[in-house]
């Protein structure tokens, strides 16, 4: 689907560019390529040779989906969004809302506390990020293994029947790429004590 709505958008812009630079018509053969009509000439167009579209970085990803503003606080208030949007590449283990609700919930605390605590949200956020670029597809087959975080802990890789789980939190959405690496959505907030 984000291919068809990529390919879609380029359509679009190709389709402007020539309105307003030949004033023709265009539309879409249906197989990718930009169709316009000057007259009694056409000219096909091929769109499809943007390969890739560089996304943001990690910090702009999480920003833009919108699903991650608890996250993106207390990235903020520990102050690690300049590391964050650094070259990289990063591995970030993403927790859900529910999940930063159920582990506020466990450690006692408000989201005003927890943000306060610099020391404590860093030591947790750091936890969540691991070195390197890990895509799903890099893990294949039954396997377990350890990984050092960027807090110096390691956690625990899991896959198996096609399922992943970091500790025991459940990766819930994989591969959110973005330019310094790669984001993976879980549905806990990793403790590393």
């Amino acid at each position: 689907m984000f291919d068809r709505i990529v390919g879609t958008s380029l359509r679009s812009i190709g389709c402007l560019l020539l309105v307003s630079l030949a004033g023709v018509a265009c539309g879409s053969d249906g197989d990718g390529a930009a169709v316009s009509t000057s007259g009694s000439e056409t000219v096909v167009e091929a769109v499809n040779s943007v390969t890739e579209l560089v996304p943001g970085d990690l910090v702009d990803v999480a920003v833009s989906a919108g699903e991650f503003p608890t996250l993106i606080a207390a990235v903020e208030a520990a102050g690690l969004v300049d590391t964050l949007k650094s070259e990289g590449p990063f591995t970030v283990f993403a927790p859900t809302e529910e999940a930063f609700a159920a582990a506020l919930e466990t450690l006692g605390l408000t989201a005003g506390e927890l943000l306060a605590d610099v020391e404590t949200l860093t030591a947790v956020l750091t936890y969540h990020v691991v070195p390197g670029r890990v895509m799903a597809g890099d893990l294949t087959g039954a396997m377990a293994m350890p990984v050092a975080t960027v807090n110096g802990a390691e956690i625990s890789i899991t896959e198996a029947a096609g399922s992943v789980t970091v500790n025991e939190a459940s990766v819930v959405v994989a591969d959110i790429e973005a330019s310094n690496g790669v984001i993976h959505v879980i549905d806990q907030v990793l403790l590393p004590f």
